[in-house]
């Protein structure tokens, strides 16, 4: 199969088993052991499927997998101790694709994750490869060669703000709080810099030419952070 997993584990004793049992399927296992290495792994590798712990040092499994749906559509299967309903609605809630509680057997292991592999190696086969995507008001983004023009004049975008578009634009209508966006774009557990975040998003919107006043792009909603309006074309 040569599928490539993300399992992200503190516990080692159970990554250990979890590991040889799906590398013995023909997976490709990477093992991360706290919630900011597994978030780190998925963002330099190509992963077809992720199983997360829920409590995790540094970051939190809810908090990765957020992370993680944010930037992708790939299966995410949430590990947890706790079986109250709730906990897992919770999981389901942000984005994980199945649940699966302590303790559980390898076999049921084995078919969730067959099962979740089935499902997005049909997505894929189905995904359109997309080149630019217009929007009203004159924006053109080409994703992959990270290109932006407005009224046909290229945009010169640094790193980040080229970040903070793109998870804006993904997730359009989503309100991401400053801290949400500090934590994803910059990588960073914990509060973060929301004055760095106030920053990028003023010289990105220049940029854009996007007045806060009257946006096409980039909304402020006050007391909360931004979300992404852009109208697609």
């Amino acid at each position: 199969m040569g599928e490539q997993l993300l399992l992200v584990e503190d516990d080692a004793e159970i990554a250990r088993v979890i590991q040889d049992t799906l590398r013995q399927e023909g997976y490709g296992v990477t093992w991360a052991t706290t919630g900011l290495e597994g978030w780190e792994d998925f963002q330099q590798g190509q992963y077809d499927l992720v199983l997360v712990d829920w409590m995790l040092p540094e970051m939190d499994g809810i908090t990765l997998c957020q992370n993680i749906r944010w930037k992708s559509d790939v299966p995410i299967i949430m590990i947890s101790a706790r079986k109250e309903d709730a906990d897992k609605v919770e999981g389901l809630g942000i984005g994980a694709d199945d649940y699966l509680a302590k303790p559980f057997s390898l076999t049921e292991l084995k078919a969730r994750v067959a099962s979740q592999l089935r499902r997005w190696r049909r997505y894929i086969g189905q995904e359109e490869i997309g080149g630019d995507t217009q929007y009203a008001g004159g924006l053109i983004v080409d994703w992959k060669k990270e290109r932006v023009s407005v009224d046909d004049q290229y945009v010169q975008l640094t790193n980040k703000e080229f970040e903070l578009l793109k998870l804006l634009a993904e997730n359009p209508e989503q309100v991401f709080t400053k801290s949400e966006l500090y934590q994803h774009v910059w990588q960073q557990a914990g509060l973060g810099d929301t004055h760095t975040v106030t920053v990028h998003v003023k010289e990105l919107r220049e940029k854009l030419n996007d007045p806060v006043k009257t946006p096409q792009f980039i909304q402020t909603v006050w007391g909360k952070g931004y979300r992404f309006i852009g109208e697609r074309l």
